[in-house]
């Protein structure tokens, strides 16, 4: 058997084998939606998102930590969008090319790998005890913050980077200047790619339960946060407080939550699709 005819049955066996891993992968991710659909789906009503927490099973609902999510969502949206896209617009535009800028861009790449709960340790420090904000909303939302900027600052570099050199150029040719060229053309031509990384970043966010354990968010809050202050609870954590109980009627209740937070995933991917390829489509 010459050395081709073993290069290709290599490559048949590779195949043959991503394939199987591949379909494994779904099997598997099919039965455990599934088996939450099965649990969780007849559980969900009206009253179940709109009811406050409850010993009770059956009248137990997600409104507080709905609430809390949405809360946290969009004051992490509000201090990581500005901050990691200007960052990565210096980065990428105004940063000379150096060891140094070398070193920096190298770290914020690996921050993007470090685990949540490391973010969670130093938001208690930074945020809950140096700054004195307690376990409130705007304490968590700092901590995620920091946790989605690194993914932030990549994606949108990533987005930069693809526009074409000729935009760069005939808009200098123009008589642009630097801020004018990425104000008008690097901003609008990268929208899509920016938005895609953003909201890919808050898709993880959204799902995140150690860093938000660790800085003190509650199993049990009474009440919707009304202010930044408040005290919170989010989807994650009242699903892991569910999870731990014995009674079957709290695993439908988590099930039930599972699937509302999947679907809030799932829409908020599918925005951050429909976005890139309608702007992919505009600036062919």
């Amino acid at each position: 058997m010459n050395n081709i005819r073993k290069n290709r049955l290599k490559d048949q066996a590779f195949k043959y084998w991503g394939v199987t891993c591949t379909l494994l992968g779904l099997v598997l991710l099919a039965i455990f939606i599934g088996n939450i659909l099965i649990d969780g789906v007849m559980r969900i009503d009206w009253d179940f998102i709109t009811n406050l927490p409850s010993r009770k099973a059956e009248k137990s609902g997600i409104f507080t930590a709905l609430m809390g999510s949405i809360w946290v969502l969009v004051l992490t949206t509000i201090i990581a969008l500005p901050v990691g896209i200007a960052a990565a617009i210096y980065l990428e535009e105004y940063n000379k090319k150096n060891k140094l800028s070398t070193i920096l861009e190298v770290n914020i790449s690996n921050l993007a790998g470090v685990p949540s709960v490391i973010y969670g340790l130093l938001g208690l420090e930074v945020f809950v005890r140096i700054m004195e904000m307690g376990s409130s909303v705007l304490a968590g939302s700092f901590t995620l913050a920091l946790l989605i900027l690194p993914i932030v600052i990549v994606s949108t570099r990533e987005a930069l980077k693809a526009v074409p050199k000729s935009v760069r150029d005939a808009s200098f040719a123009m008589g642009a200047s630097k801020w004018q060229t990425v104000y008008h053309q690097l901003l609008p031509a990268s929208f899509g790619g920016i938005l895609t990384g953003v909201i890919l970043a808050l898709s993880r966010a959204v799902g995140e339960t150690a860093p938000l354990i660790v800085i003190g968010a509650l199993a049990y809050v009474p009440f919707a946060p009304t202010s930044t202050m408040d005290e919170f609870s989010v989807l994650p954590i009242q699903i892991f407080n569910w999870i731990t109980r014995p009674q079957h009627g709290f695993v439908e209740n988590a099930a039930a939550a599972i699937i509302i937070l999947l679907l809030i995933t799932f829409v908020m991917n599918g925005i951050a699709v429909y976005f890139r390829n309608k702007w992919q489509k505009k600036f062919k």
